[in-house]
């Protein structure tokens, strides 16, 4: 398929999308939202890749933002439909995804910018990298789950305080507050993405994929079920009994 908002490259096991529309600092708009579902849907079902890796072209900007010039003049129906839209199309299907999606953020994560970096599994920044939920500047909020990801991850006092605010947080600040998990500098934080991408990728697709669903109902009433039923549900899957054939005679697992 050929995109043209995006960059996909397959390296391996690993799978490198690059937004890329850098004239406006990767700003999502209707089309990048379509070209990047259509692309984690692709790569979910090739089996070769294990492992996803988003990023932004250039070394200023993962995300700035939405493209504010595309909503401008909507009314309530469109916002709406605009909202769920893209919460639906790419933000829950990347949560959701079957296989790990590790966010290489490499400078501004702001708005939607910041809300598809928390949609992934993991996230990685760049020194530079600023972050943060400037919508009540606008009169908005956040649109695409920011109000509903950003207490999970740093607790509701400290999501309170940046939505309300609208400030940018520096990576440092992000990874104190748990907002991303570390912090490398510009030129090595992708070939760091990559390291970690590769130990993930050596592990069980099957395991990972049902240990993805089950992180995502940490919290609920759900969650400990799911856990216990995934964990029934694996014994009788080739990979469990690979891993456990490979500990048992002692190496490496082929999964």
């Amino acid at each position: 398929m050929n995109f043209e908002n995006i960059i996909l490259e397959n390296e391996g096991k690993t799978a490198l999308i690059t937004i890329n529309r850098p004239e406006s600092l990767n700003a999502l708009n209707y089309k990048t939202i379509q070209e990047l579902s259509n692309a984690f849907e692709i790569l979910n079902n090739d089996s070769s890749v294990r492992v996803i890796i988003l990023t932004g072209s250039g070394e200023k900007s993962f995300v700035a933002g939405a493209d504010i010039k595309e909503f401008a003049d909507f009314g309530t129906n469109e916002a709406e439909n605009l909202a769920r839209n893209g919460q639906q199309t790419l933000f829950n299907k990347i949560e959701n995804l079957g296989k790990p999606v590790i966010a290489a953020v490499n400078g501004f994560a702001l708005g939607g910018g910041l809300e598809l970096a928390m949609a992934c599994h993991i996230r990685y920044a760049s020194e530079n990298a600023k972050l943060g939920l400037p919508e009540v500047t606008l009169g908005l909020i956040p649109g695409y789950g920011g109000t509903q990801r950003l207490p999970q991850l740093v607790g509701k006092g400290i999501a309170n305080e940046l939505i309300f605010s609208a400030k940018m947080i520096s990576a440092e600040r992000a990874k104190e507050i748990g907002l991303v998990n570390e912090v490398f500098s510009s030129e090595e934080l992708l070939p760091k993405t990559k390291e970690l991408a590769s130990l993930i990728a050596r592990n069980s697709p099957m395991g990972i994929s049902k240990a993805i669903a089950a992180v995502n109902l940490a919290g609920t009433k759900e969650g400990f079920e799911r856990e216990i039923k995934s964990f029934g549900e694996l014994f009788e899957m080739e990979d469990k009994k690979e891993g456990v054939a490979a500990f048992l005679e002692k190496r490496k697992p082929a999964f």
